[in-house]
């Protein structure tokens, strides 16, 4: 989905996961604990990542 596709929702939702500390640890390290941990819940419980992924394109965990 491309960002033009995304709902304001999505957008509001992936903005959260943008400032989330765990989710821009794990992108920034890229591993340890919480990669892992943000790896691992991303695309099964988060909504805010699960956003993410639809308004960028890319999971929450990989580098920009």
């Amino acid at each position: 989905m491309k960002p033009a596709d995304a709902s304001p929702l999505d957008i509001y939702l992936a903005r959260i996961c943008e400032n989330c500390p765990a989710c821009r640890y794990g992108r920034h390290t890229q591993q340890g604990l919480v990669f892992s941990l943000v790896k691992s819940v991303e695309s099964k419980i988060c909504p805010f990542c699960r956003a993410y992924e639809r308004v960028h394109g890319r999971k929450a965990h990989e580098r920009v």
